[in-house]
């Protein structure tokens, strides 16, 4: 979204990409949050309990991990360990650059990355802006921002599972254009189910939908552009 076709990231766009989230999200904040909110919660069923287990961080996290082990177990069997064992290994600097610089082409990595670094930035910021869950609208007609908060009642914004999910399927999609329509498809789908069944507010979903598509280009595009 925010890439030239050689992986050069269009820092511009992003920044009004940026400047219109922003906007979105002050707009739901004081606006269209509650009625919009209420709106799809009528759209609540059985299956969106599935999307809430499947399409976690952790769950992102951990299987875009263990498909990088995957890569590493093979690359490692193919190469006759050698891989795992570069020149300098008994320096650890050398040995993370030189693991780093085999493996952030892999896909599985590329995934890996942009799920992980969007799933941090998301626990961070929902810490520091602590908006109160859409529960105690429904249960006491309450809303607001407390922070900062560990507490799951107060990490509202952004969502968590909106902003990984983006970030590994807008990935994948980039990885294999094929496919870029489903995944775009899925990842939105994902975002909805999560103020159909209450856990967060639309603003919230936009805020996270965000940050997982700017990961996922920013590192395919820091990982892969070519240098000018």
């Amino acid at each position: 979204m925010f890439l030239t076709k050689d992986n050069q990231i269009k820092w511009h766009k992003m920044g009004v990409a940026a400047l219109i989230t922003g906007v979105l999200v002050f707009m739901g904040i004081f606006w269209f949050d509650k009625p919009l909110f209420v709106l799809m919660r009528e759209l609540d069923c059985s299956l969106w309990a599935w999307f809430d287990v499947f399409f976690a961080a952790k769950v992102w996290i951990v299987a875009s991990f263990v498909a990088a082990l995957v890569f590493c177990a093979k690359k490692c069997v193919n190469t006759d360990c050698d891989f795992l064992n570069p020149v300098g290994k008994k320096n650890p600097v050398v040995y993370v650059k030189n693991f780093f610089a085999k493996t952030k082409t892999n896909n599985a990595f590329l995934i890996f990355y942009s799920v992980l670094g969007a799933g941090i930035i998301a626990k961070i910021l929902k810490t520091f802006i602590g908006r109160a869950r859409p529960i105690f609208f429904e249960a006491l007609d309450m809303t607001g921002f407390f922070p900062p908060s560990l507490d799951w009642a107060f990490n509202s914004m952004p969502s968590g599972h909106t902003a990984v999910s983006f970030a590994g399927l807008v990935m994948i999609g980039m990885l294999a254009p094929r496919f870029k329509a489903l995944t775009w498809t899925l990842a939105i789908v994902i975002g909805a189910s999560r103020v159909a069944i209450g856990a967060h507010w639309p603003s919230d979903v936009i805020f996270g939908a965000f940050i997982g598509m700017v990961f996922a280009d920013i590192i395919k595009g820091k990982l892969l552009g070519e240098k000018k």
